[in-house]
């Protein structure tokens, strides 16, 4: 169970090899002992992440995880929860692509949608039916500003985050009043493997950050959050643009 400050007992990362949620994890970890299940294929990236966790006082296992086999999700989840209930859980795999080559290549286009879109309902829906039945859990649902108004320089990307975000937004508002919260997490231009070699956006930020935003949104049980906080009235005024005017615009 969670403790009277917020800190859980137990993890899941669904995507274990993420830099943002191996943040969070590592926060976590650091303010109490913690036991972390991370969900992920194998890896010399997840051998590293299961290191670094349990140099932190962690204790950590591992289930194997393909978000394109959405028919082996109810039985990785059935493992991950083996070994007693899960406090959190952080929703966290997902693809960028080349952002012109993947609209224009049917393959590319199709993976992209069934990892970021549909391999998110596929956890959502079977994490949903184990934490009611242990009546409680927080999840921690990555998702990104590019879904809050598609833009054409990344409308593929933008537009399987704007679906996964709308799918855990009513998620969180299906479990409400189980013991079970949702927080959505939006964050901006992120410094991480996926965006290396990337020009900067404004409000850029790290996963130091993203975990520190989304960890304090999850003890007060927040529906959204903004990473950084900032975002919120930039996109609250690109939202209100014309279509006309939007799409000259240098973004």
């Amino acid at each position: 169970m969670i403790d009277a400050v917020g800190n859980p007992q137990s993890l899941l990362l669904l995507g274990g090899t993420s830099e943002i949620g191996l943040a969070i994890a590592g926060k976590y970890a650091a303010r109490r002992p913690l036991r972390v299940v991370l969900a992920a294929r194998q890896s010399a990236r997840l051998d590293k992440a299961v290191e670094d966790l349990r140099a932190l006082g962690a204790t950590v296992s591992t289930v194997e995880f393909d978000a394109l086999d959405t028919a082996s999700h109810p039985a990785v989840l059935d493992k991950a929860f083996g070994d007693g209930d899960l406090d959190v859980t952080v929703v966290a795999f997902g693809l960028l692509g080349d952002a012109e080559a993947v609209w224009q290549d049917h393959a590319k286009a199709v993976e992209l949608a069934q990892v970021n879109y549909t391999a998110a309902v596929s956890v959502g829906v079977a994490l949903a039916e184990r934490l009611r039945r242990q009546g409680h859990g927080r999840v921690v649902a990555l998702s990104s500003v590019a879904g809050e108004r598609v833009r054409r320089s990344n409308f593929m990307y933008g537009s399987t985050k704007a679906g996964m975000d709308g799918f855990y937004l009513g998620l969180g508002e299906a479990l409400r009043g189980e013991g079970i919260s949702v927080t959505v997490v939006r964050p901006g231009f992120v410094h991480t493997r996926m965006t290396e070699g990337m020009k900067p956006a404004p409000l850029s930020t790290t996963p130091e950050v993203v975990a520190d935003l989304a960890i304090a949104g999850v003890a007060k049980r927040k529906e959204l959050v903004w990473a950084p906080a900032p975002l919120r009235l930039m996109l609250s005024v690109l939202r209100h643009i014309p279509r006309a005017i939007f799409r000259w615009l240098p973004i």
